[in-house]
């Protein structure tokens, strides 16, 4: 699973973020490399999803957030003077619960391309076509591409989701347990699909499933209590702990 000489494309230095007084990531250092799947692992509240969100500045969105440290993409800091629509579109996101838009399947599909400006037919169709096979939706809704998304599967609104964010073509795709609201089947076909995408993005993925980390992950980050406890290649993270909370977390032994 992993490459000899990987590219560092996000690089985390120092990161700290308070929700009003509350120390919610406290000097978080990592590097996430291209072309991998990093899986951030840790019990509910331990700042998984939060760390996530300061990846695209999604915390923007939340009052009284305050940041401190470094986050660069290709070597450019993102927290300070930065177009943030134009960091989204690179650093696109998937949420825990399958959430499109109450209209047609190719419209979810075809609606960050057009408030980029992107206006052709024949451009669109070319987008929302490559992007739902990216997706592995494509033979499963290609005959019904005018119809509302909500009227598709809780599996298949989820992996629209994900064509949705890839038809803005991001290099990197941030999920925030994308499974955790799918049957088993959904889940198997999201997670082969994360195989086939991470040959042309980035992905993080914050997931409360052992086994899921285990299995689609190039390396893991184990966070608890707003902490990195411990972060390496996922069959080290999984096999030989260096931490001894990592090791109870992973061993359920934890608590």
């Amino acid at each position: 699973m992993q490459k000899e000489i990987s590219k560092k494309k996000i690089v985390v230095k120092d990161l700290n973020l308070f929700y009003g007084e509350f120390h919610a990531l406290k000097a978080i250092n990592m590097d996430i490399y291209e072309g991998e799947v990093t899986a951030l692992i840790g019990p509910s509240g331990c700042g998984k999803s939060t760390f996530l969100k300061t990846l695209n500045r999604m915390n923007d969105l939340v009052e009284h957030v305050r940041v401190t440290g470094s986050i660069t993409l290709d070597g450019n800091e993102i927290l300070s003077d930065v177009d943030v629509v134009a960091l989204r579109k690179r650093v696109g996101m998937v949420f825990q619960k399958p959430n499109p838009f109450p209209m047609s399947i190719y419209d979810n599909v075809a609606y960050g391309p057009r408030i980029h400006g992107i206006k052709k037919k024949s451009q669109l169709d070319e987008i929302v076509e490559k992007s739902l096979r990216a997706a592995a939706l494509w033979d499963e809704v290609s005959d019904r591409l005018s119809k509302s998304a909500l009227g598709i599967s809780g599996g298949q609104q989820q992996r629209l989701c994900i064509a949705r964010t890839l038809a803005t073509e991001p290099e990197v795709l941030l999920m925030d347990e994308p499974t955790s609201a799918l049957d088993p089947i959904s889940t198997s076909k999201i997670e082969e699909l994360c195989e086939t995408l991470k040959k042309n993005y980035t992905i993080v993925i914050v997931t409360h499933n052992m086994q899921q980390a285990g299995r689609i992950s190039d390396r893991t980050a184990f966070f608890l209590l707003g902490e990195l406890v411990e972060y390496d290649l996922t069959e080290r993270i999984f096999h030989r702990p260096r931490n001894e909370k990592t090791e109870r977390y992973i061993t359920g032994r934890f608590g």
